[in-house]
């Protein structure tokens, strides 16, 4: 059965719903992430916002908090679902490395004997906004890095546009999912000031009504208290956060970069198009469409094999084993042969003739030797020792025969 591209990918991310929405390894954070959110709206709606429905003229003006902390609230969960639930700009893996960029190269070792070799440069210069900026070759993905992107150790992918790895959304945050990360983040800050801020007008309220004190409003509302001490501490996270990417985004930067290349002002400058245009190119310019479709099938592709350059050497080595060597040791299956006939021959004529001091000693086990050794030498190098010495032993033979016969 043909199986889709999700079913088979070799990252470490985590799909649901047929490959539809994608996820990081780390996924199993998004549950604690929705809690820290979800739960202290929930207090903050139970707790605060409904006594003040009837605090503000007219008199039914407090629903407004209510409906703006609800409303408030979804909004920032979907950003979080954008976030960690799409393609962050995953580079599609090569099957191959890059052919284009292959080098053959040829080592000669201690006895001469040459191997080649096939190798890819580890890096090489593109350029970019008119300035040469290096890139990487990826060992795992088998490609040469796109400008900006790197490798998550995570996640197993190259990502464009590579900012970091948040656990807290389970996902990588690169090229297509950045606007969504910030939006969130800056969208909890918001979040957390609301919920600070209408806790502490309640507060206000009560110390009004009563005509007590700061103290004695605090016990009378505790859950305000916890709210009020719960988003001053989350502020100092997302608010943080929020202010660092604001910045970047003003260079035009990421958090890789300015982590990596701190020291190097060059390279920041290489992106930077100003200001403005950088607010622009994160927010309204278009999202680009992923790179990869997770629930295609796959389609077999036939294996492709690399020929390496061989060298003279071992070309000259195979001619001479599968031609004349093959030859050479025919030739000398039909010595052996000859010089038992030979010796079979000779000394029947001998008999006859009733001359055994001109008998032709052959010995049959060196006939038969040659044989054997000449299959033997198939098999090996130096197989062409014995050749000679064969090729005399028949010289002398049918000279010897010739004159027997001229003298018979």
């Amino acid at each position: 059965m043909t199986k889709r591209v999700f079913q088979v990918w070799k990252g470490s991310n985590k799909f649901i719903l047929g490959g539809r929405l994608i996820f990081g390894p780390d996924a199993r954070s998004l549950p604690l992430t929705l809690l820290l959110i979800i739960v202290p709206v929930v207090l903050f709606c139970v707790f605060v916002a409904r006594h003040l429905r009837h605090e503000f003229s007219p008199y039914n003006a407090g629903y407004a908090i209510l409906v703006v902390a609800i409303l408030f609230t979804i909004y920032v969960l979907i950003l979080l679902f954008f976030t960690s639930a799409r393609d962050p700009g995953i580079v599609p893996r090569n099957l191959h490395p890059p052919e284009e960029e292959l080098r053959y190269e040829t080592t000669v070792s201690a006895d001469g004997r040459q191997t080649p070799s096939v190798q890819i440069p580890r890096t090489k210069e593109v350029m970019v906004n008119g300035v040469s900026v290096r890139v990487k070759y990826c060992d795992t993905c088998m490609l040469y890095r796109p400008p900006r992107c790197s490798h998550c150790s995570i996640c197993n992918n190259c990502v464009e546009r590579f900012d970091h790895h948040c656990p807290w959304v389970g996902q990588c945050i690169g090229l297509r999912n950045y606007r969504y990360f910030f939006m969130f983040v800056s969208s909890s800050t918001l979040l957390c000031i609301y919920i600070f801020s209408m806790s502490a007008i309640y507060i206000k309220i009560l110390m009004n009504d009563q005509q007590g004190t700061v103290w004695r409003a605090m016990k009378e509302s505790p859950w305000s208290v916890v709210l009020m001490i719960y988003c001053f501490i989350a502020l100092w996270f997302v608010g943080g956060l929020t202010a660092f990417h604001l910045y970047l985004i003003s260079t035009n930067q990421t958090t890789y970069e300015k982590l990596r290349y701190r020291s190097s002002h060059s390279r920041s400058i290489v992106y930077n198009r100003g200001c403005p245009n950088n607010f622009l190119e994160v927010f309204c310019s278009k999202v680009k469409p992923s790179r990869n479709n997770f629930r295609a099938f796959i389609e077999e592709e036939p294996p492709r094999v690399v020929t390496l350059p061989s060298t003279t050497r071992e070309s000259g080595e195979a001619e001479d084993e599968n031609g004349p060597r093959r030859q050479k040791v025919e030739d000398d299956l039909d010595i052996g042969e000859d010089l038992i006939n030979l010796s079979q021959r000779c000394n029947a004529e001998e008999a006859n003739n009733n001359q055994p001091h001109h008998t032709l000693d052959i010995d049959h086990e060196r006939a038969g030797s040659i044989r054997t050794e000449a299959r033997h030498g198939s098999w090996g190098r130096r197989s062409g020792s014995w050749d000679v010495a064969a090729a005399t032993d028949v010289r002398e033979s049918r000279s010897y025969a010739t004159a027997k016969e001229a003298r018979g």
